[in-house]
């Protein structure tokens, strides 16, 4: 049937564009051709007749055409053409010789292939006519169109899809929900092919669509999202105005119903029970419930409430904003005793309510909440909690301070047992008893030590001590009258030589360490001893002070220069307490403006002599000194000679530390020359020959001696050093071992050296060579320092050749 009705369509077409264009060849004279009638054309005369020369019609091909042969498009035609072939038509442009070919004699023109509308609505080509002959213009080449008919090929499509639209449950009739929109490829100014109309395929009960605009609208008022959240509607889209044989699109449109709060928080459960032990602290959770909501997001957000009397005094409700859930809270403490089951109606309901709905019913919801105290073994409670006691300082050890008292609140009401926690009362100054709870004192108090005290009395049962309770407790120390008063320093004071009686000296006021209640009063007289004085009068000044004034005309520092004033001080009691402090009164010179110059010369005097105990002390410390001193000497003389009898026993340790090298040529007594020639004679005392030993030539012998005494070293290859070698290992040993000896090394000569250099040396000690081997002139170039040396070594040389001699 369809290809039928396609069969149907493609003659109809061919029918009607026949038509037309039998219509417009009949009518060509008057209708110009597009390419005639351009301005400046040659075809325009001067009286404006117009010589015509192309003659054709608006040409069309119809798309999608399947016939087997060449689709006949038009026609080009020049007047010019007698018919007898002599003018050859050619055509040129979009599609010439592929798409569309022509008659080269008649100037038919054909479409050989299938064109799609969709794809290229128009083509544009030039005609010529050209003498077959010559090949020339012989019309000027003119333009025209080949458009592209459309055909109801291509049906309406939803572009845009998905769609996903939403609208509220409980919405009235006729909400808009969303607009969807289809789109057809056909010409949309040729026929009805591009009109589109919108229809319901699937949903039709619950939504409609507008035909003309593709608007969807609820079609029902009844929309409930906690029956169908969402919906999925088809709606179609038809082309040819929906007539028959238009061709038609469909598209699946998700609308989605959101929630609105229609529906009341609602408990599961009418009742809830929970249980807690009596000793649950304030804020502990007793318990969860939840009122169910069938709305969602926002709208199940909900608060709770107690609504009881008893419930709001012993329990607090809070919302869990995570779950929605109400928490049962202890606000204050519980006691199985005093009521073992507590009943809370607690209320659910919704924070955002929609007026909307108000009508639907109330929007709250209630559950009563039971809830179980059960009973824990409790430690005593101290009853009544007062936490003040006092007591007079004076009062005797085993005086009792107070009773506490403290109860099981357990119905077995088990004894009780006191204690101290000795970490507040390290000195045991009070005491309780374990029985009666009574405090007693345990030392002497003395309040102006401690004031008060902070101990911590603990009450626990007397079969089980585990269960403890404990409370703070402060002693207040009253004050008795146990201390005298005291002048608040060592007052001294000051008077002119010249003063006038009545002058105010010195203004003395006291200290108590005791604090009665009605506050101090202090009485202030001189002393009974010096009531003979008529030097200085006290006046008391009824605050607590008293002055000091002068009662005769000047004093005179020659016959005395220093006046001691006993003041007798007595308190207000009870009972009533004194003490005698002095006031020291310096005679001092003033000028004429009563400013003191100087005070007391034989006090000064006094002090810049030495007591006799410092005499004492520091003869002690002369004395102590002089015979560090004596001491000091001693030991460095024992020193020096026990240094002397080891240089005599043996020369190797006669240098202990060696750290100058002298003044220098001028400097002859920086070192004893004896010892050397001691030194290097001892192979020979060891060897049995005594010529030449230090006991010929003392050092108060003459230069020749001593020069003679001075050996040349030469190395002799018999010469055994193990003697030597062995001593100073031994030495280098006890002093590696010695923890002793101070952390520093010592320098000590030994007659060994150990392999001659090869540098030759100065020094004889280091030469074995008889002096006639060497010749010391040369040491008279080397300057004035070594004048004195080649002096001595000149010498030696002279005694040696006279003994050759």
């Amino acid at each position: 049937m369809a290809k039928g009705l396609q069969g149907f369509l493609w003659t109809m077409l061919l029918l009607f564009c026949t038509i037309q264009e039998l219509g417009a060849w009949a009518m060509h004279t008057a209708v110009e051709g597009p390419g005639l009638g351009q301005p400046g054309d040659p075809a325009l005369l001067a009286g404006g007749r117009v010589k015509r020369g192309w003659v054709w019609n608006q040409f069309f091909v119809v798309e999608e055409y399947t016939g087997t042969e060449p689709l006949y498009v038009g026609k080009i035609h020049s007047d010019s053409d007698e018919g007898d072939g002599s003018i050859k038509y050619t055509i040129s442009g979009e599609g010439a010789g592929t798409i569309f070919l022509i008659d080269e004699i008649t100037g038919d023109i054909h479409a050989t292939e299938r064109l799609d509308r969709e794809q290229k609505t128009f083509y544009t080509l030039r005609a010529q006519a050209r003498d077959r002959q010559t090949d020339q213009l012989l019309e000027p080449e003119s333009e025209f169109i080949i458009k592209v008919q459309d055909i109801n090929d291509s049906e309406p499509r939803f572009l845009e899809g998905p769609y996903i639209g939403s609208v509220a449950e409980l919405s009235p009739i006729g909400t808009s929900v969303m607009q969807v929109m289809a789109s057809d490829a056909d010409d949309p100014t040729y026929g009805s092919s591009a009109r589109v109309v919108y229809s319901v395929l699937e949903g039709e009960q619950h939504f409609t669509v507008d035909s003309k605009t593709g608007v969807i609208r609820t079609a029902v008022a009844d929309l409930d999202r906690e029956t169908q959240d969402r919906y999925e509607v088809v709606i179609r889209a038809t082309d040819m105005a929906g007539q028959l044989g238009g061709l038609s699109g469909s598209t699946t449109v998700t609308i989605v119903v959101t929630d609105v709060n229609d529906n009341p928080p609602r408990f599961p459960q009418k009742m809830y029970q929970f249980s807690i032990v009596e000793t649950a602290p304030v804020g502990t959770a007793v318990g969860r419930v939840k009122a169910e909501d069938s709305d969602v997001g926002e709208n199940t957000d909900m608060t709770y409430q107690v609504k009881d009397e008893e419930g709001v005094e012993m329990f607090k409700v809070t919302t869990d904003s995570n779950t929605q859930e109400a928490v049962i809270t202890v606000q204050k403490p519980l006691d199985y005793e005093s009521k073992k089951v507590h009943t809370v109606v607690v209320e659910a309901l919704n924070k955002f309510v929609d007026p909307r709905f108000v009508d639907l019913g109330t929007f709250r919801d209630q559950t009563i909440v039971r809830v179980s105290v059960l009973d824990v073994d409790e430690p005593p409670e101290f009853r009544p909690p007062s936490n003040l006691m006092e007591v007079q300082e004076d009062a005797h050890v085993g005086s009792v301070v107070g009773v506490v008292t403290a109860l099981d609140p357990d119905t077995a009401n088990h004894p009780v047992r006191y204690a101290i926690d000795r970490s507040t009362d390290a000195e045991r100054i009070f005491d309780i008893d374990a029985n009666t709870g009574a405090i007693v004192t345990g030392k002497v108090l003395d309040r102006e030590t401690a004031g008060w005290h902070n101990i911590t009395v603990l009450a626990m049962e007397a079969d089980n001590h585990s269960q403890v309770s404990r409370a703070s407790l402060r002693i207040r120390i009253l004050d008795v009258n146990d201390n005298p008063p005291e002048l608040a320093t060592p007052y001294e004071a000051a008077v002119c030589e010249d003063a006038k009686p009545g002058q105010l000296i010195q203004t003395i006021s006291v200290v108590d360490r005791d604090e009665p209640q009605s506050g101090h009063r202090f009485y202030f007289t001189l002393a009974p001893e010096a009531t003979n004085n008529h030097h200085f009068s006290l006046l008391d000044i009824k605050d607590n002070t008293a002055a000091v004034h002068t009662q005769r005309m000047g004093f005179n520092r020659q016959e005395q220069d220093v006046y001691l004033l006993p003041i007798l001080v007595v308190d207000s009691g009870p009972p009533a307490l004194s003490s005698t402090g002095t006031l020291t009164i310096h005679v001092c010179g003033c000028d004429s403006d009563g400013a003191i110059q100087s005070c007391n010369s034989t006090a000064y005097v006094v002090s810049a002599t030495l007591s006799p105990g410092a005499l004492i002390a520091l003869l002690v410390c002369i004395l102590i000194l002089v015979v560090l001193v004596l001491l000091i000497l001693t030991l460095k003389r024992h020193h020096k000679s026990h240094l002397t009898s080891e240089d005599d026993e043996d020369m190797r340790d006669n240098v202990i530390k060696y750290n100058d090298e002298g003044g220098g040529e001028q400097d002859t007594e920086a070192y004893d020359m004896s010892a050397l020639r001691s030194l290097y004679d001892f192979s020979e005392i060891k060897g049995g020959d005594g010529g030449g030993g230090p006991g010929e030539g003392g050092p108060s012998g003459n230069l020749a001696s001593e020069l003679h005494v001075l050996p040349q070293w030469v190395q002799s290859p018999d010469l055994d050093f193990s003697m030597f070698r062995d001593y100073i290992c031994k030495k280098v040993e006890q002093a590696d071992e010695d923890l002793s000896v101070p952390p520093y090394d010592s320098f000590q000569t030994y007659a060994f050296e150990g392999s001659d250099s090869p540098m030759p040396s100065l020094s004889s000690i280091n030469t074995w060579s008889s002096g006639s081997e060497q010749d010391f002139s040369y040491l008279g170039g080397w300057g004035p320092r070594f004048r004195q040396l080649a002096a001595l070594y000149a010498g030696r040389r002279g005694e040696e050749d006279s003994e050759e001699s």
